[in-house]
């Protein structure tokens, strides 16, 4: 009995170190899903709390694409001032969302 319980320990434990050492791979589901419940809207529509925080906190940043989900969550595809690109979130009171 003894022997079985330290086969089935060994084994369990050598499995999740094979899992754990299994390098991630990038398939992009995860942008889907997220993408998905978003819908685009007018820059122009975007709550004005939203545009005072990125004026606040990301000066000279100009917001290319909007979206919004059914959560009051605002996703925003911006250019920095130096011309780099990113994605945004807040909500409608202008607090920054991490997704």
């Amino acid at each position: 009995m003894k022997k079985l319980f330290f086969a089935t320990a060994l084994t369990l434990g050598s499995l999740s170190v094979a899992i754990a050492s299994t390098p991630m791979v990038y398939d992009g589901i995860m942008d889907e899903v997220l993408v998905s419940d978003f819908k685009e809207i007018a820059v122009a529509d975007l709550p004005s709390a939203v545009t005072d925080a990125l004026e606040a906190d990301y000066a000279g940043a100009t917001v290319n694409k909007a979206y919004m989900n059914d959560e009051n969550i605002y996703k925003l595809e911006v250019t920095g001032s130096d011309g780099t690109t990113g994605t945004l979130y807040a909500d409608a009171e202008g607090n920054w969302v991490s997704m």
